[in-house]
């Protein structure tokens, strides 16, 4: 790969670390079971001292939690389940005393079928401006009893139903759960609507955005058929002219949006999730005048193989960077399964609602190294980086929890087929040797979803003086990030290395070495260890491990 060009800009989002916070599971402080803003509070000394940049914290607003908070009811204000508005102004003041700063989640495709809104478009007559800020069409067939249109759910089933006790017989889209309207990005209330929005959190101290279904919100004129019959929102649409995904008058949106936040002080960003079909496309969503970054899926869901991995890094480099912005590396989420058991399996690719999950067995100890060695690999590439709560104390996903907890709507929407998305929500270990694991005060209520007993050696307290633990692993590796003058934003240059070993470096003087291949590699004459994924032995690098080494030299560039 050509080396890049340097953008000179130090604004802090280019290469920071940022911690997700699934606000349900992070930590419960009333003792109900569930996590809230005032269990966040408690745990700001844990982030900073972990060695995160910011923190992004999953839907806070008041929801009926059709699914987990992504359904909202209410943008400008908070859940009483996780606290009060107050108690959020306080977070965000506590954090920025903290060193962090704070990233919030907006849902701009849909809002709650509970929104005052949506309520009010129920109530109107078709035609109207209420019902006009959704997507409201008669039905197909004799009677309207067809929906407008083949458009599938992503959890499942039609994206349509019908509007209950409506004389006229409409339908609304609903590209997610029915309790999920699509709202119309053509009206000019929605768009004001969420710059008022903007406007609400920006002046409360809010350093940023994370868009959910940034691809989404604009629809295709006309409203035609799709010609499949499933849709899946954790996979890039195939095609380019999709009628409800990544069209391009979304684009407009997002420059009105990055004018407001341009005219506040600050350095505050967005960043998008974005299921496009290649790197090239997801560049179009971080140009100058639009959203600041874009989480790398590409990298996510790329296998444990090395040839495939170098390409997602350089064509992903490559597009952002023509752009002028930086990389945005992710290994986990709350919609996808963890690492240590994506890695655990034949086929590491798989990432999404669990389709092939019960299908292969999980070798942990094979996860865990691998999920070690990602993490390296993730933190020494150029550009900033997501953390997903739990993967710095290698948890795993949780596959069997009983059927009658499931909560996620992909169960349901599948008529149990799925399982969802629940298993790598499962509320955090901090403490102890049995559940609920300090998740709560004292004894506190069940969590609402229950923890492995296996867990008792992966808490937090079990993990912070065992120098060969995950936690131990992510606190060194977020320290040297932070004093090495090398890593953050900036350029990747690959060095020539035997096949299945990825080694670039970054000047000065760093190298990274992730060994993909069945056999070990020998270290580079005159490296030294800076961070190793697993002891070393005789200056080799066992299969399946990463090494940081400073060089103290700069490396020239292969020709390959």
């Amino acid at each position: 790969m050509d080396e890049l060009p340097l953008v000179h800009d130090a604004a802090w989002w280019r290469g920071a670390v940022i911690y997700q916070i699934y606000i349900r599971s992070f930590a419960d402080a009333d003792g109900d079971g569930t996590g809230d803003i005032g269990g966040i509070r408690s745990r700001l000394s844990y982030l900073r001292d972990l060695g995160v940049d910011a923190v992004w914290i999953t839907p806070w607003y008041p929801s009926p939690m059709a699914d987990g908070g992504y359904d909202v009811a209410d943008y400008r204000s908070i859940h009483p389940t996780y606290g009060t508005l107050a108690d959020a102004e306080a977070l965000i003041r506590e954090a920025h005393e903290c060193g962090l700063k704070v990233v919030i989640d907006l849902v701009p495709n849909h809002t709650s079928d509970r929104h005052p809104w949506f309520q009010a478009a129920l109530a109107a007559e078709p035609g109207s401006r209420e019902r006009d800020r959704y997507v409201f069409r008669p039905g197909r067939g004799r009677d309207g009893e067809l929906p407008p249109n083949d458009w599938r759910s992503v959890f499942g089933g039609p994206a349509w139903s019908r509007a209950p006790d409506d004389v006229a017989g409409e339908w609304y889209l609903h590209l997610f759960a029915p309790q999920q309207p699509d709202l119309n990005w053509e009206h000019p209330d929605v768009r004001a609507e969420f710059l008022d929005i903007l406007r609400f959190w920006l002046d409360r101290g809010i350093d940023g955005f994370r868009i959910d279904v940034a691809h989404g919100l604009v629809k295709q004129r006309g409203l035609p058929n799709l010609g499949v019959d499933h849709e899946d929102v954790m996979e890039p649409p195939d095609r380019l002219d999709h009628p409800h995904w990544d069209r391009d008058p979304v684009h407009e949106i997002y420059r009105s949006w990055r004018r407001l936040v341009d005219e506040y002080p600050g350095e505050q960003m967005f960043v998008a999730e974005a299921w496009v079909a290649s790197p090239a496309r997801l560049a179009r969503y971080v140009r100058v005048d639009e959203l600041h970054t874009a989480f790398n899926f590409d990298f996510l869901r790329c296998s444990w193989h090395p040839h495939r991995l170098r390409e997602v890094i350089d064509t992903t480099m490559n597009a952002l960077h023509a752009v002028g912005a930086p990389t945005t590396w992710v290994l986990a989420n709350h919609d996808v399964t963890r690492q240590v058991t994506r890695y655990g399996r034949p086929h590491t690719s798989g990432h999404g609602p669990r389709r092939e999950a019960l299908l292969e067995a999980v070798n942990l100890e094979l996860g865990v190294r691998r999920a070690r060695a990602a993490a390296l690999l993730m933190l020494a590439l150029p550009g900033g980086a997501y953390l997903y709560q739990g993967e710095e104390l290698g948890l795993w996903e949780v596959e069997d929890l009983p059927e009658e907890l499931l909560q996620d709507p992909t169960w349901e929407r599948s008529g149990h087929a799925v399982r969802g998305r629940d298993g790598c929500r499962v509320p955090l270990p901090w403490s102890g040797d049995t559940p609920p694991f300090g998740f709560g005060p004292g004894e506190g209520a069940r969590p609402w979803l229950p923890q492995p007993v296996a867990w008792k050696d992966y808490t937090v307290e079990a993990q912070a003086d065992d120098e060969h633990s995950m936690l131990s692993l992510y606190r060194a590796a977020l320290r040297i990030r932070r004093e090495h003058p090398a890593l953050g934003g900036g350029t990747l240059r690959w060095l020539e290395a035997p096949s299945g070993v990825l080694l670039f470096a970054r000047d000065p003087n760093f190298l990274c070495a992730v060994n993909l291949s069945p056999d070990p590699f020998p270290l580079p004459e005159g490296s030294e260890p800076l961070l190793v994924s697993c002891p070393l032995g005789d200056g080799l690098l066992p299969p399946d491990h990463a090494i940081w080494l400073n060089s103290g030299k700069s490396e020239s560039a292969t020709a390959d």
